[in-house]
């Protein structure tokens, strides 16, 4: 399973403090109305922040989201929509009641018991397998289960009213034997209103572009369109997931999914590639490189030297043209 961001006063202090989405409005603005620093422990409440910034002139909605970790602190992130910015558009909340059946329901708690998400993952099978063996063993039980229950897994993901039931059936689909069955799926719910849906389905597609490149003669067809349009979501966790991904379907440097970012999403991954918290920052700084024309090892020259701005100012180069 994909990890989870958290949001927590209880944890520790915030080591860094990030911005994203910012254009027209300046940051010290945000900073005060954040009235948090580094140091500090996490806001108390997280809708009253949001609140204060959402009442400045010129911005539509913000997000707050907490991740772990640097040297031990959290790294607080605050995302920003502005009037008038690219808008990542999500679909309202389905009002079915469709239930996952109860041998998926029963697997997945199983699943979750044995806390794989901070093992390693194994991807090359086209679905997640865990290097912890608990979770492996129950993992290698889906694609069975996946294929047994796919019509009422794909009701779920469509019309359960049901978060945590959706974000399940996304999870559990995404074994599905049948890969070219599910992709549309996937990619449906990458639109789904709930954060965890949306990590899911990423997750989930990643695996299986894992596996597409390594077994091209399947000529499975993974669309970057949606990932694209994630780079410029209020939400970091579906930025990450994006980034993550791209860098998947740009290995072979497909030019028709680096010019789509270069349209589509240029500013935001910019400003990622610009993040303090450096794991964070070097995916979507290689992403950047590739959008920019430059071999991998050149970009990975240019972090080594600290120079972000020389392979920033290409990408802007290329994307102008």
């Amino acid at each position: 399973m994909p990890a989870q961001s958290g949001f927590s006063p209880a944890g520790p202090k915030i080591g860094i403090i990030d911005f994203y989405g910012l254009h027209k409005v300046s940051q010290a603005t945000i900073a005060q109305a954040l009235e948090t620093h580094v140091g500090d422990p996490l806001p108390r409440s997280k809708a009253q922040v949001e609140e204060r910034i959402d009442q400045i002139p010129g911005v539509v909605q913000s997000h707050l989201e907490a991740v772990c970790c640097e040297e031990g602190r959290m790294i607080l992130y605050v995302g920003i929509e502005e009037k008038g910015a690219p808008h990542f558009d999500l679909r309202e909340t389905p009002d079915g009641d469709a239930d996952l059946p109860e041998e998926v329901a029963d697997l997945y708690r199983k699943l979750e018991q044995t806390s794989p998400g901070a093992s390693r993952e194994d991807l090359t099978h086209g679905y997640a397998l865990s290097a912890n063996p608990d979770a492996r063993a129950i993992q290698e039980q889906f694609p069975l289960v996946a294929k047994r229950y796919t019509a009422e897994l794909r009701h779920v993901i469509h019309d359960s009213s049901d978060d945590d039931q959706r974000a399940v059936a996304v999870y559990v689909i995404g074994y599905a034997p049948d890969r070219t069955s599910i992709i549309n799926d996937l990619q449906y719910a990458l639109k789904d209103p709930d954060a965890g849906v949306r990590a899911n389905a990423a997750h989930a597609l990643r695996a299986m572009a894992v596996y597409a490149r390594l077994h091209p003669e399947e000529k499975l067809r993974l669309e970057p369109t949606w990932f694209v349009e994630m780079l410029n979501s209020l939400w970091w966790a579906d930025r990450h997931e994006a980034v993550e991904m791209l860098l998947d379907l740009t290995d072979s440097r497909d030019e028709s999914t680096l010019q789509q970012i270069r349209e589509r999403a240029l500013g935001s991954l910019i400003e990622m590639a610009q993040w303090k918290a450096l794991t964070h920052a070097l995916p979507a700084f290689l992403l950047l490189g590739r959008v920019a024309g430059m071999p991998d090892q050149q970009v990975q020259g240019a972090w080594t030297r600290g120079d972000r701005e020389s392979v920033i100012a290409l990408a802007m180069k290329k994307g102008k043209k």
